[in-house]
């Protein structure tokens, strides 16, 4: 089978397409014939050895995959040969077949396209276990989105809408704004050329944010902490601006303010019911039409490092999908 492999971590230029034995599942375990990838920033992060869990080269990177089950590991129950499944794996998705774990696989409806099954766990998950289980998001309350335009963002401004708060969405660009705008948001803040702090305020009356989302850090986390209304919750998501910022304790005690970490693949594995309960939810969503992944571009398997470079430079809006033969 073809993948793309990385042989030493020293990022994404490493990454070669090669043919490699098929794998072959263990106990507990699924073997996907893959029909797409989902491409996220994480990605670049495995191919430099930055990643939480990272594993030793050669590998191939790649978290979430569409694609039919070829072949069941001992004791697997409740998946079968054939099935359409939506899989997160650690790594290995960037390849025509991949193993995974038979829990971490989903059931796939068959209205949903594979670009956007692949498209689906990461970005989806990430939003709503933050907003509705770390968060506590309550309709009603103001939501600041930053980043809004990328893949985690868009799904937040979405999901914030479904969960019934008023969006607030920041991001680089007028072209940008307007991709978040078109995902539900209510009002629009340009990162490049405005003061975000200041224009939440104004547009909050002065209060304030009730919930932060933030996958950006460095200056957006600093303006988030200004511009937090009193008992606020900030979301740590990632770090896409570069910076991982210090927080100063001071400025937490006098609003009363959390600033609440999320590491969403650890459900998997430390509370799955979370994670279990959110896809049940984000599912039935989809099926009603209520959300839907925006797929802003997609490549071949041969050109995988090009998708990969255009999340990393944060040229892209909503997701980026490597499809298979």
């Amino acid at each position: 089978m073809l993948a793309i492999v990385c042989h030493e971590l020293t990022g994404p230029s490493a990454l070669r397409l090669e043919e490699i034995a098929d794998p072959r599942p263990g106990p507990g375990q699924v073997r996907i014939r893959v029909r797409a990838c989902g491409v996220n920033f994480a990605d670049s992060l495995i191919t430099r050895g930055q990643y939480q869990k990272q594993p030793q080269p050669p590998f191939s990177p790649g978290f979430e995959v569409s694609g039919e089950v070829l072949e069941l590991g001992a004791g697997v129950k409740g998946v079968a040969i054939g099935d359409r499944v939506i899989a997160m794996t650690p790594h290995g998705g960037y390849a025509e077949q991949v193993i995974a774990d038979s829990k971490r696989c989903v059931p796939m409806p068959a209205a949903m396209t594979w670009e956007h099954g692949a498209a689906f766990p990461v970005v989806f998950g990430t939003s709503h276990v933050a907003l509705w289980h770390r968060a506590r998001l309550q309709a009603g309350e103001t939501l600041v989105v930053h980043g809004a335009s990328g893949g985690v963002g868009l799904t937040a401004v979405a999901i914030g809408k479904q969960l019934g708060a008023t969006v607030i969405a920041t991001a680089n660009g007028p072209g940008k704004l307007e991709v978040a705008r078109a995902h539900g948001a209510d009002h629009l803040i340009d990162s490049s050329q405005e003061d975000v702090r200041a224009r939440v305020k104004e547009l909050t009356d002065g209060r304030g944010a009730d919930v932060v989302y933030d996958p950006v850090g460095g200056e957006s986390f600093a303006a988030s902490l200004r511009s937090i209304a009193f008992e606020g919750r900030i979301l740590i998501i990632g770090f896409a601006g570069g910076s991982v910022p210090q927080i100063p304790a001071n400025h937490l005690l006098v609003k009363n303010v959390d600033v609440i970490g999320l590491n969403w693949p650890a459900y998997a594995e430390l509370n799955p019911q979370v994670m279990t309960e959110s896809f049940q939810t984000l599912i039935h969503w989809y099926l009603e039409g209520a959300i839907r992944p925006h797929v802003s571009a997609i490549y071949p398997l041969e050109q995988a490092l090009e998708a990969l470079n255009q999340v990393v430079t944060r040229k892209s809006t909503g997701k980026v999908v490597i499809t298979t033969n």
